[in-house]
């Protein structure tokens, strides 16, 4: 499968998951500054992180890796930079830029992921977990083996392209190397560090066209928005990472 795969561009599935992938549940050996987040799955309710909810029937059923690495160092991302020009190592997230040829949601930055395949298996059960760590192996080239799925947001709604989203969380417990796989589907690799996303300096209020307001990050050279920014939005708000920032802030998409 190749362009229509939503949140995140993928093919069929690759070697690594179901030979070296983890796709149990796990929070064990979590380093400690992540044990926020993984509160906030066991937690939080799928109306506190959208009012995009599912439909009661329909959608297409996929998922994204929201992946946290420990970047170069080990420092709390609650703590921030307090400047816009310089972070220091510490915790980070992995996100790409889906390529502009795409048919949907062309040339976003976004979490890996996509639609699941039926090699996934069950939908209802590890079938988002696999797909999502396919899809980044697919769109990155990192070894799932290396990743620790420990927790799992609910379920939420794309309505512009009737996606049915699990967000996985995952823990890069092993990292490896990543980078553009097929520049048909990824326009580009790269890792922000959370000290990043959580400066006010780098936060502002998105506005579309449509008149559609949401969050936004001006990180990593991109701008970040839509439903990728709005769980990011989230869980650094239920994380408790937040730092007061200006949502009078307007930055207008184009």
């Amino acid at each position: 499968m190749t362009q229509a795969r939503g949140p995140g561009a993928g093919a069929d599935a690759g070697p690594g998951v179901g030979t070296g992938a983890r796709t149990e549940i796990s929070a064990a050996g979590l380093p400690q500054w992540l044990a926020p987040v993984a509160a906030v799955a066991e937690q939080v309710l799928p109306e506190e992180l959208s009012r995009f909810l599912p439909p009661a029937a329909g959608g297409r059923q996929s998922a994204v890796l929201i992946l946290f690495g420990e970047g170069e160092g080990t420092e709390d991302p609650s703590a921030g930079s307090g400047s816009s020009a310089a972070y220091g190592p510490g915790p980070d997230l992995l996100l790409i830029e889906r390529s502009a040829a795409l048919r949907s949601h062309a040339g976003q930055p976004s979490f890996p992921g996509g639609a699941l395949d039926p090699v996934d298996g069950d939908p209802e059960g590890e079938g988002p977990l696999r797909a999502a760590l396919r899809e980044a192996e697919e769109e990155t080239g990192l070894d799932p083996a290396g990743v620790q799925v420990f927790g799992v947001l609910p379920r939420l709604y794309i309505p512009v392209s009737g996606f049915v989203v699990t967000p996985v969380l995952g823990w890069w417990r092993d990292p490896s190397p990543v980078g553009v796989v097929d520049p048909a589907e990824t326009a580009r690799v790269f890792r922000v560090p959370l000290a990043e996303l959580t400066d006010p300096a780098n936060r502002a209020t998105l506005v579309h066209p449509s008149g559609f307001r949401g969050p936004a990050f001006l990180v990593g050279g991109a701008l970040v928005w839509g439903f990728t920014a709005g769980l990011i939005d989230k869980v650094v708000q239920f994380a408790g990472w937040e730092r007061p920032w200006d949502q009078e802030r307007l930055v207008p998409l184009g």
